[in-house]
């Protein structure tokens, strides 16, 4: 066996030669014979029943193939966990752009014409759009109680700490939604076959989700219906669920019209329809020591759910469990509920939940700070979980953690306490205020308590007969590196080169179901059993004398010629089994929550222009402990990738909502950070290792979407010494704030002096 080591170096990228070469193909770029194109015709109302649809003149109905839901051979559902959200609205709608109509034709340049000329009556329902809406029930959209899931987080004795505590601090906290802007729009393309079945090909994340749902949808069985994912140009956790719907109305066309069909959304489409993160609201309540110390607390965290479920009880279920950070909290009660409203529904993306509940507890620690007199810092490092202690799951942390060294470290690699020291000088008589701020923060990997031992994943490596070895995994590269990372663990757990390594398109006839790309479980999970099935090839190989303990990689192909020969296709396959360590109460939601956590610091430098209210992020370091790092330079491009979104989610990216319907579905007019809004992003490692993880890995793809904003706010509060506790955090937001600040100041100052 070859002793330089594969994993911890950055090896050229799998995909890369054929990205940057335009050889690789999107789906976008495949054309089958015959193929027509799909277009959707959707609500224009946020609620209502279906009265009357009618065909407009202009256009040769003939030639389009139609399908409304009675044509549905199946359940009329996109199968994902409520299976609430219908394919085709069928008498109902309830939010702007659901689907009623799918219309196909030969010519994609005469969907559009067509697509405006089908009228639909409507009788109008009321309709509602805010969390507090929904929550007094002004009107039942949902359930009985518009409620999609309720989750109650209890430890300790909530009720003592209050009168144990010199100072209670209150507090509410909000995000907004966010488009993942992935930078290929969705896409899918479906043929059918009455003997051979279903096949989709799509720009996707999840191949076995899309195979669920055609299955309950078509009525098919698992053995005719195959999903391919395509070369997928980004996703975010925008293409895990949504692609489902995309590749149902592109099947049921393609069954009823017999020809393959492809529909691809174009960006106002995509921007509009699809899902988006969860806008949330956060309430906190927490009791403090006079030495800083954290004794107990309530958090209420609510999300906007959208008109379906989808995701939103497993995107709740990670925010709640994020809720109360890195911190020990002796008593603490945490509520939590996602509730509907009549927008689009809302879904994945990076970080699942856990973005907005970080964002209103580092903004809390904050003011918990300004209260008790003391420095964010020192309010941090006093209420540091330590090894031993329980999260607030009572999850007891096993693992090594050192976030006092993550902290000094951060401290020392921004030059914070100099920084600080130089902006309060500057900023008495500066035209634009500087400022610094911090947060610490963890994020768990993979998928939360005992949806891993539910998963059950199943991951391959077949040695073929002329000794080069496949990965076999429904884990999907979307530009962070599945493959090449994959590829490493597989070759460094045989002995091999990196160059005799490839990997299986994800194809559900080809691969077994290995969990869906999401969840930061990739590589700690989805690695770890790779590594596993790599070993079990190794060990059959051995025993039967093809292969000695040492071996070079002409030997092993020599080996995997001959075992091929004799005994034909080999493979070794290893499925999750969840260590005894691991116990979840899913009803109390105790126990432990996640296998290993990735913990950070991150520290940001701003500058306010008091002119335009505009903020610039100056500076930004950020240090994270993810365990072994298996490829450097991906790592890195995961973090800078993360916080370059999250300062989109902190300053620049605000969805406009009118009746339920996003208004700036335009990048013209959604504003996202460019290359020039961001600043030197400086990124730095420790690794600890991780039992759980290959080669002792950690999840690391959503950590850095969760600690930017509130960095980023906290620094702009330090600059202009007032709180803000929403974001996007807009230039005219800074302008209100400032006004009404000084206002309260002269209010308060012109106020008659007491006896």
């Amino acid at each position: 066996m070859k002793n330089d080591r594969i994993v911890g170096t950055s090896v050229p990228r799998l995909e890369g030669r054929d990205k940057v070469t335009g050889q690789a193909r999107y789906v976008d770029d495949m054309v089958l014979p015959g193929m027509l194109y799909g277009a959707t015709v959707r609500s224009r109302i946020p609620r209502g029943t279906i009265k009357k649809l009618k065909f407009g003149p202009g256009i040769n109905w003939k030639e389009f193939v139609i399908v409304s839901a009675k044509d549905i051979p199946g359940k009329n559902c996109i199968a994902l966990i409520e299976d609430d959200q219908p394919c085709l609205a069928d008498g109902i709608v309830n939010h702007p752009e659901e689907p009623i109509l799918l219309l196909a034709h030969p010519d994609r340049n005469l969907l559009p014409k067509a697509v405006e000329a089908v009228s639909i009556e409507y009788d109008p329902l009321p309709a509602i759009f805010t969390m507090e809406e929904s929550e007094t029930l002004r009107e039942r959209i949902w359930g009985s109680d518009n409620t999609f899931k309720q989750i109650l987080i209890e430890k300790g004795d909530v009720e003592s700490v209050w009168q144990k505590a010199d100072y209670v601090v209150e507090a509410e906290y909000r995000t907004g939604a966010q488009e993942q802007l992935y930078i290929e729009n969705n896409g899918m393309i479906a043929a059918y076959d009455a003997k051979k079945g279903l096949t989709v090909w799509g720009s996707l994340q999840c191949p076995f989700y899309v195979h669920r749902a055609l299955m309950k949808l078509c009525d098919l069985p698992a053995e005719k219906t195959r999903v391919v994912q395509m070369e997928t140009g980004g996703a975010f956790g925008g293409k895990e669920e949504y692609p489902s719907m995309i590749a149902a109305h592109a099947a049921l066309l393609a069954i009823k019209s017999g020809k393959p069909v492809k529909i691809i959304y174009d960006r106002m489409e995509d921007m509009a329809a699809t899902t988006k993160r969860h806008p949330s609201r956060t309430r906190h309540r927490t009791a403090i020591s006079n030495d800083g110390k954290i004794l107990g607390g309530e958090i209420e965290f609510t999300l906007d759910g959208g008109a379906y479920a989808t995701l939103s009880s497993v995107v709740l279920s990670r925010g709640a469990i994020h809720a109360g950070g890195p911190y020990y909290w002796p008593n603490v009660r945490i509520r939590a509920r996602a509730v509907a409203t009549n927008a689009p529904p809302h879904g994945a993306f990076r970080g699942f939940g856990a973005p907005q509940s970080l964002f209103a507890l580092e903004r809390h620690m904050d003011r918990i700070a300004q209260a008790v007199e003391l420095s964010p810092v020192e309010v941090r490092r006093r209420n540091f979980l330590q090894p031993g202690q329980t999260t607030t799951t009572g999850q007891t942390v096993g693992e090594p953690i050192a976030l006092e060294k993550l902290l000094d470290r951060a401290l020392e690699l921004s030059d914070f306490e100099t920084k600080k020291k130089r902006f309060v000088a500057e900023n008495q008589r500066a035209s634009c205020k500087k400022g610094i701020g911090i947060a610490s923060f963890l994020h768990g990997a993979g998928f939360t308590g005992a949806g891993e031992r539910y998963l059950s994943s199943v991951v391959g490596v077949e040695a073929c007969e002329d000794g080069r070895v496949r990965v076999l995994v429904s884990s999907s590269e979307f530009g962070q590196g599945t493959k090449t990372v994959l590829c490493q663990i597989a070759a460094e757990a045989l002995g091999l080169r990196y160059e005799d390594v490839d990997i299986a398109q994800p194809d559900t006839r080809e691969v077994p179901n290995s969990g869906p790309t999401v969840a930061s479980r990739t590589v700690m999970i989805v690695g770890k059993l790779l590594q596993s099935a790599a070993i079990g090839i190794r060990q059959t190989l051995a025993p039967s004398g093809l292969l000695g303990d040492s071996y070079s990689p002409e030997q092993f192909r020599a080996a995997c010629r001959d075992y091929v020969a004799k005994h034909g296709r080999f493979r070794s396959l290893a499925r999750y089994e969840q260590p005894e360590s691991i116990a979840w109460d899913e009803e109390k939601y105790r126990g432990s929550a996640y296998a290993a956590f990735a913990w950070a610091v991150y520290v940001a430098a701003v500058t306010v222009d008091m002119t335009t209210y505009g903020v610039s992020v100056d500076d930004f370091v950020a240090l994270q402990e993810v365990g072994k790092v298996l490829h450097p330079v991906l790592a890195k491009g995961q973090i800078v990738g993360g916080i370059a979104q999250a300062i989109g989610f902190a300053l620049y990216e605000k969805v406009l909502w009118e009746n339920g319907r996003m208004l700036n579905g335009q990048m013209t007019n959604y504003i996202m950070p460019t290359s020039a809004d961001l600043p030197p992003i400086r990124v730095y490692f420790e690794e600890m290792g991780n039992v759980h993880g290959a080669f002792g890995a950690k999840g690391i793809g959503e950590l850095p979407i969760d600690g930017p904003a509130p960095a980023i706010i906290n620094a702009v509060g330090d600059a202009l010494g007032v709180s803000f506790d929403a974001i996007p955090l807009l230039p005219e937001d800074i302008l209100d704030a400032l006004e009404k600040h000084a206002g309260t100041a002269c209010a308060t100052s012109s106020l008659p002096e007491g006896p």
